[in-house]
């Protein structure tokens, strides 16, 4: 069940030079709104016909919009459009995962993927086309920085997602494998995909505000999580200004050894980011934050790791995600054996710390934690390669 369901390749389409709707926030619209002449006692009303049909009702033509005069929609399209990032390829998991390659309007590519479960699922999204850092274990570290996403790039995300799993008022998945009988489709988002999110602050918060309103998209702000490798400066801001949940790529309880794993730590070491986690506005028992431990076999899993991250958590309301390694071609680490997870786990357990083993999603479509890059990316290289030989 691993082979796309869509076409393995799409040319690109011609970009449209008209700005998307998508994305824009309600002093967006109205802005636009103004742009069209539209007077400013009509305009509140106007934008929230918008922001319905955008957010609520998922439209993907104005002339589903029959609240509208039908002039008034042949102006919006003249001048606006719904478009969402074009999916390149779409593959499914034998466990029911999805992986998008998506292609922006400046021809660049990430990748989206969905994680369904009985009673949720779970969108990872990306915030970058590539990645600053260079993290050693992490397939997209491999792939360098090109630019940060858009508010309508990242929103355009959660948009595909949606219109792909029928996750819109009285719509059907065109393929419903894998996907969860519920009423939501999408329950939680994860900004745990290609890229920093902190490096991309702004547009990042700007987009989750978006997500999280509770007249639109409305996506819980306990449901919607930033996984950070450690960019220490901006962890209270975050909490200050977007208020979701949080995630810490850890990976490493030594100075020594997480500079080599993250080498943002080299900037910001291990103290002053726990200390950024202490300080992080509104935590508590009942707002924890998630640390992110891969598992690398006679790297840092051994019960003397175990025992020094369980101190260094000390009055953190925190639980710990333990994440089975995943490889890619040409990674220069390998999986910690099952035993020595749980062991490791058991430590952790015991000091009080919910420790659940993250098991690997989409292993067979790379599309697991750690594994995300644009095919693209290779593809071009490889074409690259040919035509100087």
């Amino acid at each position: 069940m691993s082979a796309p369901s869509l076409a393995d390749s799409t040319p690109p389409q011609q970009a449209d030079r008209r700005d998307t709707l998508i994305g824009q926030d309600r002093e967006g619209l109205a802005t636009r709104l103004e742009q069209l002449g539209v007077p400013e006692r009509q305009s509140r009303m106007r934008v929230g016909q918008l922001w319905n049909w955008l957010y609520v009702q998922g439209a993907t033509d104005f002339a589903r919009m029959t609240n509208i005069a039908r002039e008034f929609r042949a102006e919006l399209n003249s001048s606006f459009t719904l478009s969402r990032p074009e999916i390149v390829t779409e593959q499914v998991s034998s466990d029911g995962t999805r992986k998008w390659l998506l292609r922006l309007n400046d021809g660049k590519e990430v990748e989206t993927v969905y994680i369904p479960e009985e009673d949720r699922g779970t969108l990872c999204i990306s915030s970058q086309v590539g990645c600053t850092l260079t993290c050693s274990f992490c397939h997209t570290g491999t792939q360098k920085l090109v630019r940060n996403l858009t508010p309508p790039e990242i929103v355009g995300q959660i948009m595909v997602a949606r219109d792909r799993l029928g996750d819109w008022p009285g719509a059907v998945a065109e393929d419903p494998r894998g996907i969860p009988d519920t009423m939501r489709k999408i329950t939680n988002v994860v900004l745990m995909g290609m890229g920093e999110p902190l490096y991309n602050f702004d547009h990042v918060r700007d987009a989750m505000a978006i997500a999280a309103d509770g007249e639109g998209l409305s996506v819980s702000k306990r449901r919607i999580t930033l996984s950070t490798s450690g960019v220490v400066p901006e962890i209270p801001r975050w909490g200050e200004e977007a208020g979701t949940m949080l995630a810490i790529s850890l990976h490493g309880v030594r100075d020594e050894l997480r500079d080599t794993l993250v080498p943002i730590n080299k900037k910001w070491p291990i103290k002053d980011l726990l200390d950024a986690c202490r300080a992080y506005p509104g935590l508590s028992n009942a707002k924890r934050i998630t640390f992110e431990y891969v598992m690398l076999k006679g790297v840092n899993d051994s019960i003397a790791d175990a025992k020094e991250l369980v101190r260094l958590l000390v009055k953190i309301p925190a639980k710990i995600n333990l994440i089975p390694f995943n490889p890619w071609p040409g990674a220069p680490f390998e999986c910690s054996d099952w035993e020595q997870i749980e062991k490791f786990g058991e430590v952790v357990n015991r000091a009080g710390y919910a420790s659940p083993v993250r098991s690997p999603r989409g292993r067979d479509i790379m599309a697991a934690c750690g594994q995300l890059k644009s095919a693209s990316v290779k593809q071009r290289a490889g074409e690259r390669l040919s035509t100087t030989l």
